[in-house]
């Protein structure tokens, strides 16, 4: 796959991430580029999700509002088990990656295939591991892809909202050759 370019932000709770999601949406980001990633510990001991024939998810989990007004906004979601992981909810188009990775068994060198989608569009394999180790902990990684114009504007506009972390992963902007 293509290297892309991304904007990784953190987020402690899923009310933060929400409300950046939403700041995103007010000003005017693409939200066919808006990727999110987070683990709902109560999937470990029941099915909470499933994916339909109608290309929506559903989920009743201690999360579902949440994970439903999101998936209404973003494109694409899906519900995992991500060995090493554990159960992740996705939306946006992180999704295809991870399915890209687990079609092509493209897990390597120890990732997840979260991991291995990550490095796939383009974010060095130290950073993976530490996003791996944050949604581990129960957090919510917000990714936009998109030109290094839009991923430096959404990471000034993603700094100003209760990120507790954001980094870009972006080929460098070369000005006038």
């Amino acid at each position: 796959m293509s290297k892309q370019n991304s904007v990784v932000a953190i987020f402690g709770s899923h009310h933060h991430a929400e409300n950046a999601v939403r700041q995103l949406q007010e000003d005017g980001f693409d939200m066919k580029k808006l990727s999110i990633v987070g683990k709902d510990y109560h999937t470990d001991e029941h099915v909470v999700g499933y994916y339909n024939a109608g290309d929506r998810m559903m989920y009743w989990g201690k999360m579902g509002a949440f994970w439903g007004g999101l998936w209404g906004m973003l494109f694409g979601s899906a519900f995992f088990f991500i060995p090493g992981v554990g159960p992740l909810l996705v939306a946006g188009p992180l999704v295809m990656w991870i399915v890209g990775a687990l079609e092509g068994a493209a897990v390597m060198g120890g990732l997840s295939a979260l991991g291995a989608a990550l490095v796939s569009i383009g974010i060095p394999k130290n950073s993976v591991l530490q996003y791996e180790a944050h949604v581990k902990a129960g957090k919510f990684l917000l990714l936009l892809h998109g030109t290094p114009q839009e991923v430096e504007r959404a990471k000034d506009r993603l700094e100003k909202t209760q990120a507790t972390e954001t980094a870009v992963h972006a080929e460098p902007v070369v000005v006038g050759v």
